[in-house]
Parts: structure tokens; C-alpha cells; sequence
């Protein structure tokens, strides 16, 4: 099938590799020339394990190229995937600037029957305004359809491989039968491929990452009541997480989500919601949790150091939002980086993949970036822990200790055992839990 994806950002590369890794001939089209240009020499703007060598792979065998030419993206996809950014306006709603663009185009330059797919995170209601721009242009038949992604930024590929689900929201049986073909390879069953309306289809993306967030703030919100009471916040979520009703998942506390998709979303929904006159206390008070607790540990660095962080040095573990991902958007760490150079403290970081992006929100005149881990401690007062990096879980404690002014952790994603911190000495302090 000839395949065109607009927009090769982390959903729509991701999207377009995995459709040439399953035979397809796609063509991803971006406006950014110097991006094309980067992906056409094998040079990947996100960091996503696996993608890079399936880019290689299918960009030497011809299934996928990338490209500017907008006419040339049309006129080759018989499916046609829009997933540019929708980023947040002022207001919390989701732009549809660059997706509407895009359908401008579709209209521009169709040269026979297509389906148009929203790939985009997009609200209610987007489908019927893709399909009114890309009408205003053009007499030609096309069908336009909703195809939300659910992939986990560090498993994408196995996300979009082996679906959980495949949610398609179209109007015409003859459009939803050429996405069930499309994604048959990914398909080992039926069962998981779900045809629905395209409203629904379209509020299926936002309810699942509320759902998501939801359990995140809460189990949040659970932690900080642990600390109060003197309760261990691992044995509240086993003890929680055995219950079939409720499972393991998304159950750790720590010090907050972040990312393009949870808190975009979750404000995204509630203005939708309330444009609709719905009243939404709940997903409102998602985001004010989840706000709060990126900045819990700041009082509790203050009161350590009796108030007085001036002229300290203080390293940081993790800049990414999550492990396995160069994402720094809205990372809890942000906000931590933020409060000590408010307080006057010097900054060491370390993080695997993402301190290229985060310079372009602190540059190296303002922090400090350390090519290894061990090199951000080096007299540093304290170490925080903000990403939970799998080669930060088991670290040399005795030349941690070496490096570091005193043996002190903050763990805002409760790497360590209480227990054993405490028997090697350490001043360690994490997210709902008490010896």
C-alpha cells in the first residue's frame, strides 16, 4: 500500500518506519527541509530505541523516504497520515493549526480517491473540520478517519508492532476495510482492532491518558499522605495493585508526570469539556496535583540545608521526562533545575539522552552537563534523582560516597531500599516511604 505521513516528529516517524517495516512504500513529508535532509542521511531527531536501525533498514531498501515536496506527499498516499504537532494555545486547547495546514494541502493537490487519517492527538469534532478544509478545495473523493496512537515514548516500536489496540473512528465501510488491511500485519487478532464512530475514536485518546494521569495523581496524592502518617507507600500499592479491579500498573509514586501527551491532554480534554458546558472537577484537579508534585522535594532540599542553598552545589540524575527517551517536555526535573538557581545553588547534571535537549532550556552557562554520572557528584552537596534510568538503580554507593560532600539523596522516583540506605550511612530521602 502507498502510505504518505505528514509531520516526522516522534508519532509520525515512528508510524511511518513501522508501516515501510511492514512492506508499505511510505513517504514521510516535513516542511522542515534541514529535518528531511538529517533523516535522509540517517540522522534520527528523537531518540527511540529500535528506530533508529528500522529507519536504516527500510530507508536503504527503498520503503520509506523522506521528503519536502507537500504535492508529491499527496499524490503518492492512498492513506494519508496527519501527525503534525497540535501543541497547547493559551487557553489549554489543543492547536489545529498545523493538522488544518495539512488538510489545506490534501485539498490543494488530490488526485483521487484517499483516506485522510488524523494520527494526531486531537479533540472532538477535528475529523468534521479536516473534512470541511479539505472539501473547500476540492471535489475529489476522500474519506477522513480518526486513528489515535497509543505509544509509550522508550517502547514505541514495540507499542505500534504489537498493538494493545488498534482504535479506527471512520464514516464509510469502505475506509475502515483499507485500515483494517493496513494494519492486519500488526494484528494477531481481531479482538484488538476496534471500529467505532469518529467521536468516539477521538475521545478514546484523551480518556485513556486522563485515565492514566489519573492513577498517577492519585498514588501521588496517596504518598504524600504516607509521609504524613508514617506509612510506606510500596506496601499501600502492593497492597492495592492485587486487587483485579484495579492491577499494578501506573501505580508508583513519585514526583509527577511529564511529557507531550499526559498533561496536554488532560488540559486539552477539560477545555473541551468545558466549551461543551460539562463540569470537570476531576480532570482539573489531575493537573493541579500533578503540578504540585513536581516541586514536593524543593521544601523538603530547603529544610534540609536549614534554608540556606546559597553557594551549594547540587547534582541531578535525569532530565528526561521518563527513562529510554530524549524528552524533556515538562520534565519534573525542569522545575527542580529552576527552584535550586532561584536559590542560588550551582548545577550538576547527568542524564543519558537528554541533556542536548534540555540545553536548549538551560545552556551550559547556566548549568553544568557531565558526560557521566558518577562526574555530577563530584563535590556536589547532595544528589537528586529525577529519572529512573536503569543505570542509575544499581550505583557504586562506596564512590558516590566518595565524591559527594556528604552521603545525601533526594529520590523522587524511589529507586533505593529504605532499609539498606540507611545501614550504609546515607541521609535518603524519597516519595512515601518511612522506615
Amino acid at each position: 500500500m502507498k502510505i504518505s505521513v505528514f509531520g516526522t516528529g516522534y508519532v509520525g516517524l515512528v508510524a511511518g518506519t513501522c508501516f515501510a517495516e511492514s512492506g508499505n512504500d511510505v513517504y514521510c513529508i516535513d516542511i522542515d527541509q534541514q529535518k528531511v535532509d538529517a533523516l535522509n542521511n540517517g540522522q534520527i531527531p528523537i531518540y527511540e530505541p529500535g528506530l533508529e536501525e528500522l529507519v536504516k533498514r527500510n530507508t536503504k531498501e527503498s520503503r520509506l523516504k523522506f521528503s519536502s515536496d507537500v504535492k508529491l506527499g499527496v499524490e503518492h498516499g492512498d492513506v494519508i497520515f496527519i501527525a503534525v504537532g497540535t501543541p497547547p494555545d493559551g487557553d489549554g486547547k489543543a492547536d489545529l493549526k498545523f493538522v488544518l495546514s495539512v488538510a489545506d494541502t490534501i485539498g490543494t493537490y488530490l488526485n483521487g480517491y484517499k483516506v485522510i487519517v488524523d494520527k494526531s492527538t486531537v479533540p472532538v469534532g477535528t475529523a468534521a473540520k479536516v473534512k470541511q478544509a479539505i472539501a473547500a478545495k476540492t471535489d475529489g473523493d476522500f474519506d477522513v478517519v480518526s486513528n489515535p496512537e497509543f505509544l509509550k515514548e522508550g517502547a514505541a516500536i514495540d507499542d505500534f508492532m504489537k498493538p494493545d489496540r488498534v482504535v479506527i473512528g471512520a464514516e464509510s465501510e469502505k475506509a475502515a476495510e483499507i485500515m483494517r488491511e493496513l494494519y492486519s500485519p500488526f494484528m494477531r487478532t481481531s479482538s484488538r482492532l476496534f471500529v467505532m464512530d469518529v467521536a468516539s475514536a477521538e475521545m478514546t485518546k484523551y480518556a485513556a491518558n486522563c485515565m492514566l494521569a489519573a492513577r498517577i495523581s492519585f498514588m501521588n496524592e496517596i504518598a504524600n499522605i504516607c509521609d504524613a502518617v508514617g506509612a510506606n507507600v510500596d506496601n499501600v500499592r502492593a497492597g492495592i495493585g492485587s486487587d483485579s479491579r484495579i492491577g499494578t500498573s501506573f501505580l508508583f509514586s513519585g514526583i509527577g508526570y511529564g511529557g507531550s501527551c499526559f498533561p496536554k491532554d488532560v488540559r486539552a480534554l477539560s477545555e473541551t469539556a468545558k466549551e461543551n458546558g460539562v463540569n470537570v472537577q476531576l480532570l482539573d484537579s489531575i493537573h493541579e496535583v500533578n503540578d504540585r508534585q513536581k516541586s514536593i522535594l524543593c521544601p523538603r532540599i530547603s529544610k534540609y540545608f536549614n534554608g540556606d542553598l546559597k553557594g551549594k552545589t547540587i547534582a541531578i540524575w535525569g532530565l528526561a521526562f521518563k527513562p529510554n527517551t530524549d524528552d524533556v517536555r515538562e520534565a519534573p526535573a525542569i522545575e527542580l533545575i529552576n527552584f535550586l538557581l532561584n536559590e542560588g545553588v550551582t548545577v550538576q547534571v547527568h542524564d543519558p539522552e537528554a541533556m542536548q535537549e534540555m540545553e536548549h532550556i538551560f545552556p551550559v552557562d547556566k548549568i553544568k552537563y557531565c558526560g557521566i554520572n558518577y562526574a555530577a557528584l563530584d563535590g556536589a552537596d547532595a544528589l537528586i534523582i529525577a529519572t529512573e534510568w536503569n543505570e542509575y538503580r544499581r550505583p557504586d554507593f562506596n564512590r558516590m560516597k566518595e565524591l559527594l560532600k556528604a552521603p545525601v539523596i533526594f529520590d523522587g522516583r524511589n529507586l533505593y531500599d529504605l532499609q539498606k540506605m540507611q545501614e550504609m550511612g546515607w541521609d535518603y530521602f524519597s516519595i512515601g516511604r518511612n522506615l
